[in-house]
This record gives C-alpha cells, sequence and structure tokens, in this order.
C-alpha cells in the first residue's frame, strides 16, 4: 500500500476504543478527572467594542470556521440587524479559545460576519419587515437614533476554555463533539462540513482542490469548476452531493479507507480520526497524496471509461446511471496499489470489465454498494476486488 511519510507512523502509540462495558469505579475516575467536561466563560459586549477587537488579526479568526457552502444572502442579514433594531434577543455565538484571549468560531460565523459587513457598510438593508422604511440604508445612512440603538446592543459569546483538555488531540476530539451538538438545530452541518471547519490545512485544501478537477467533476456529475461558483451558480448550490460537501467526503474515503485496518467508530467516525490525524501532515504528504489519487483516477477512468465507479446489474445487464462511494472504495484502493502496473491494466481493460461484471453477478447481495458498513464489509470488498486484479495480472 503506497503511503505518505506522515502515514507510515500515524497509528503509532494508537489508544484504539475504550472498552465496551468499563465498570462503575472505572466510570467515576474519569469523571473526577474532568474528562469529557468543558470549561466555559460567558462574555457580553456592546456591537462597536465587539467590531474593534475584531480589527486585531490575533483576536478572532474570521476566516470562515465553516465554508459552508450556502451563505446567508443580503435579507438574511437585514433581518438579524433587524432584530437588534428591534431588542429582540439574539442567540449567543460559540467560541474557541485556541490560545490565551484568541478565539476560533464554533458557531456564530454568519452572524458575525453580517455584523462586521454591516458596521463596514458592505450590504443595504433589505427585505426588513418590521421597519421597512429602513429597506436601502447602509449602517452610516441610518438615522442618527436608530444608529445609536444598534450601538446599545450586544452579543454574548459562550467560550470553550483552553482550560477544558490537557492536549491536542482531546481539544480536538471535544471542538468536534461541541461544534457537532451546536447544530443540532437548525439547517444540521453534515459530518463532512463539520471536518472541513475542524481540521483546516493542508490537507482538507488538498481535498478541495481534487473535487475541482475537471475528470473528478465530470464523473461525480458537477459542471466544471469556475472561480466564484457559488455565487455565480445557483443550481450547483442546491445539489445536496455539492452543498453538503459529499464531493470531498467522497475523495476523504479513498485515503482514510486505505487504513481499514484501522477502522472503528463506523464510515463516519473513522473519517474524523482520519482527517483528525491527517490535519498534521506536511507539504511533503500532500503532495504524494495527491498524485496518488489523480494518477489513480486516471488509470480508473481509462479503465471503466463511462461506466467508472457504476456498479453493474446482472438482471438487467447494465451499468448504474450514477456512481457508487463504495464500489469507488474498491476500485481506486485496488488500483492504487497497482499503479506500477498501470499500462498493463490499461491494455487489458477489456479483461477487468469482463471480470467486474463478474463479480457482481456473484455478490447480487449488495456488496459493492455499501449495504454493510462494518470493518470486515469494507475489507471484503477491497480484497475482492483485490484478487479480481491479482487474477487478470498475477
Amino acid at each position: 500500500m503506497p503511503f505518505s511519510p506522515s502515514e507510515q507512523d500515524m497509528w503509532d502509540n494508537d489508544p484504539g476504543e475504550r472498552p465496551e462495558r468499563p465498570d462503575d469505579r472505572a466510570i467515576n475516575e474519569r469523571y473526577v478527572r474532568g474528562e469529557g467536561r468543558i470549561v466555559i466563560e460567558s462574555n457580553r459586549e456592546k456591537l462597536p467594542g465587539f467590531i474593534n477587537q475584531l480589527k486585531d488579526p490575533d483576536y478572532m479568526d474570521l476566516r470562515p470556521f465553516y465554508q459552508r457552502r450556502p451563505r446567508w444572502d443580503a435579507k438574511t442579514q437585514s433581518l438579524l440587524i433587524e432584530s437588534f433594531i428591534m431588542n429582540i434577543p439574539v442567540p449567543p455565538v460559540f467560541l474557541y479559545e485556541r490560545d490565551y484571549n484568541s478565539y476560533e468560531v464554533m458557531d456564530g460565523q454568519q452572524r458575525i460576519t453580517a455584523i462586521k459587513d454591516f458596521y463596514a457598510n458592505n450590504f443595504k438593508l433589505r427585505g426588513l419587515e418590521t421597519w421597512p422604511e429602513l429597506n436601502g440604508r447602509t449602517y452610516a445612512t441610518l438615522p442618527e437614533k436608530i444608529r445609536a440603538g444598534i450601538d446599545r446592543r450586544s452579543i454574548t459569546s459562550i467560550v470553550l476554555l483552553k482550560e477544558s483538555t490537557e492536549s491536542e488531540e482531546e481539544a480536538s476530539l471535544l471542538r468536534e463533539t461541541v461544534f457537532d451538538r451546536l447544530n443540532t438545530g437548525g439547517i444540521k452541518l453534515e459530518r463532512q462540513e463539520i471536518r472541513n471547519a475542524l481540521y483546516r490545512g493542508q490537507f482538507n485544501d488538498m481535498l478541495h482542490k481534487i473535487t475541482r478537477s475537471d475528470r473528478f467533476r465530470e464523473i461525480w456529475g458537477l459542471p466544471r469548476w469556475v472561480e466564484g461558483e457559488i455565487e455565480t451558480n445557483p443550481a450547483l448550490v442546491s445539489d445536496p452531493f455539492f452543498a453538503k460537501m459529499g464531493d470531498a467526503e467522497v475523495a476523504l474515503r479513498f485515503f482514510a479507507l486505505r487504513h481499514v485496518d484501522h477502522y472503528r467508530r463506523g464510515m463516519q467516525g473513522f473519517l474524523d480520526i482520519y482527517m483528525r490525524r491527517a490535519a498534521k501532515f506536511d507539504e511533503i504528504d500532500v503532495e504524494r497524496l495527491e498524485e496518488l489519487y489523480l494518477a489513480t483516477l486516471a488509470l480508473a477512468h481509462d479503465v471503466y471509461g463511462e461506466h467508472i465507479f457504476r456498479p453493474f446489474q446482472p438482471a438487467a445487464n447494465a451499468w448504474d446511471a450514477k456512481p457508487h462511494r463504495a464500489f469507488q472504495d474498491a476500485v481506486m484502493i485496488g488500483l492504487s496499489e497497482r499503479l506500477v502496473d498501470s499500462q498493463t491494466l490499461r491494455d487489458r481493460r477489456n479483461e477487468i470489465i469482463a471480470a467486474t461484471k463478474a463479480l457482481f453477478a456473484s455478490h447480487p447481495d449488495g456488496t459493492f454498494t455499501g449495504r454493510g458498513n462494518t470493518k470486515q464489509d469494507i475489507k471484503n470488498r477491497i480484497d475482492l476486488y483485490r484478487n479480481m486484479l491479482s487474477s487478470i495480472i498475477g
């Protein structure tokens, strides 16, 4: 299996799973140690003071903590400002103290951005329901009393303090849990959106770079990537696969399931674990992994053509209309181990296609369509595909 340098020892000193049924004494000891409990404080600040603090680049990370693809439009931002005008309580924002008096946004990034943009006169109010006479106004052009009223309003922040954890690994787990719980209401964030929020870095950037390649987009039914596509192509944002970052998760599955021997906590839980550790990968790791993915994807495309990652239906004697994630896992992992035989595989593509059809005919129980996602289920379909390739090229 081709691994990057950091991948070769990423599971060393791995604590694995906790005992499934610890006794009461062990449970009590864990609670007394403070494990799994957070330390928080609550702050309340007038809006002008809050905006002034945001000017300090070290105070708060204003890059989107989660780059949720659908963003608040001007009307939604305006209704938040109208809530401040009317003195309607606005939910607090939740922050993580990454260093003393330096924060990341866990929940409330859209609210903070709306407030910041309004005070910077970056949008005009629109769609107001109680104060429609203010539509078309910016902060600077509001009537004096209205502007003074907004300046009297406060924003509450609840801070998850640095003292909550003792190690970076614990901090990552706790942030993941809190971030997930905070987003159980409203439009729930998908797991890949949460990963994108918590584990930013070179590896995460590489996932998005892969999903912007022409071949990837063609395979998964996405239009060619263009700069600013979210703003210029509303239909793309309405595509659940794209809007919920299913494209990035597809790429992540390949990298993570190459380590299936360490699989635990179900598919989503294991992707969380891998993503958390991959956030530490350096430039060399990322370059090698990107090369591995793109070379494997090119090989898969050359072998299967328009049927790439599409399960075969023996009864209908036809390939499915859409690619399937679980079949992609087996194909990509199997071929990634055979890149040295790339030309042979391309030359014998007809044999591989015939053998693939035979695999589906002999396993009509959903083996290759993800009906089972236990560790053994995943290993079985990967091994079946590996063995198929071995039977053809040795």
